[in-house]
């Protein structure tokens, strides 16, 4: 049973100004974002980590990078997890974004929306996702069944990776939340995904860690829960794209 804490990157400067940054080069972390990536850095103190799978896209790298400043914790590029390519949407504002017809379709219909010359949102899905269970597979490999890891990616790639995890038509992803420097956990086990928890923003990490001898299987009526001293989650608010 491995458990994934998938990071979304902290504020950047695009986040700031209401640009749709997408793959643009010398996106940086705000002074807001550097904070943000340490402070997942302290609540994911607790998590013995066997290894942080990071977007190649600067924002992530540097959150990565201060997340997880002062540990020896293995650190793989994955250009699966990098950003949408949103094509000629890129680097416009979304203010000015939310004026065109596409936009109507990203909101209601992702499954049918494709960035004039960028991506379809169902590759974004489709790669993002075999990503993490490839990693998944070759981490429990090595490290067994209770290996923790931690993926850093960006906003819309971490709500399609939670959908599929929810077993969610790729439709109805805008209804889930990623804010920056956001914490979402995913249990992979042989039976199915668990989602552990969504948008986390505040509280320790290392409670929501299954014990050693934890059963693949759900917990019919809901089970006894997380351990009394695990600290709880909150969870927040985002835009639409970022």
């Amino acid at each position: 049973m491995t458990t994934l804490f998938l990071v979304r990157h902290g504020r950047s400067t695009a986040n700031t100004a209401g640009v749709l940054a997408g793959r643009s080069d010398g996106v940086e972390l705000d002074e807001t974002g550097l904070d943000q990536a340490a402070m997942v850095g302290v609540r994911l103190a607790g998590v013995p980590l066997v290894s942080a799978v990071i977007s190649p896209i600067l924002r992530c790298r540097q959150t990565a990078d201060v997340m997880l400043s002062g540990r020896e914790v293995p650190q793989e590029t994955e250009d699966r997890l990098t950003e949408c390519d949103y094509g000629d949407w890129t680097g416009r504002t979304l203010k000015e974004l939310a004026g065109e017809e596409l936009w109507k379709t990203v909101q209601r219909h992702p499954s049918a929306a494709v960035f004039p010359g960028g991506e379809a949102m169902t590759d974004l899905s489709a790669r993002a996702v075999a990503a993490v269970r490839a990693w998944d597979r070759v981490l429990r490999d090595r490290h067994g069944d209770n290996a923790a890891w931690v993926a850093v990616s960006h906003g819309d790639v971490i709500k399609a990776i939670l959908a599929d995890a929810l077993g969610m038509h790729l439709d109805a992803f805008q209804r889930i939340m990623v804010d920056p420097a956001s914490v979402s956990v995913i249990r992979y086990t042989d039976a199915r995904p668990y989602v552990v928890t969504m948008n986390s923003l505040s509280g320790d990490l290392a409670g929501l860690l299954p014990p050693a001898d934890a059963s693949n299987d759900a917990a019919v009526g809901g089970g006894a829960g997380h351990a009394p001293d695990a600290v709880g989650q909150s969870n927040g608010t985002t835009s639409e794209l970022a």
